[in-house]
């Protein structure tokens, strides 16, 4: 039997703790929305900031009460079972809280199989936002 040998190997930390970022995670309420009439106002494609949604991109609508930290229009998140980094593209009506819509295109059937879920959502934050 050969003694025993002790290795210490540790990681390079990745964040930068200088930075003026950081990423917070939150459990939200998940569904999913399309660009149909009946799901919106208006014009189906075009949000409530004004962007135009194409089938194919990685956007969310986002409840107003996630803009109180410091969510915003063009804001990156990670959801939870999800490889990609989405933007926040559209906010919902008033009476959503803490929860947010996947953009799933015009595919309504991807969207009702997707259903409704609890899910981490992970999102960059100034530090500097949370000072008062």
């Amino acid at each position: 039997m050969l003694p025993g040998i002790l290795l210490i190997w540790g990681c390079k930390d990745i964040t930068d703790s200088s930075s003026e970022i950081d990423w917070d995670t939150i459990c939200v309420t998940v569904t999913a929305y399309n660009s149909v009439g009946y799901q919106t106002e208006d014009n189906p494609r075009i949000t409530a900031w004004g962007d135009t949604l194409k089938p194919g991109m990685n956007a969310i609508a986002i409840s107003r009460d996630l803009m109180k930290l410091g969510l915003d229009h063009n804001s990156k998140v990670k959801i939870e079972g999800f490889d990609s980094v989405f933007l926040v593209k559209d906010k919902m009506h008033h009476r959503w809280h803490n929860k947010i819509d996947i953009y799933m295109g015009e595919d309504v059937q991807k969207a009702r199989e997707f259903g409704r879920k609890k899910l981490n959502m992970a999102y960059i934050f100034k530090k500097d936002s949370l000072k008062n």
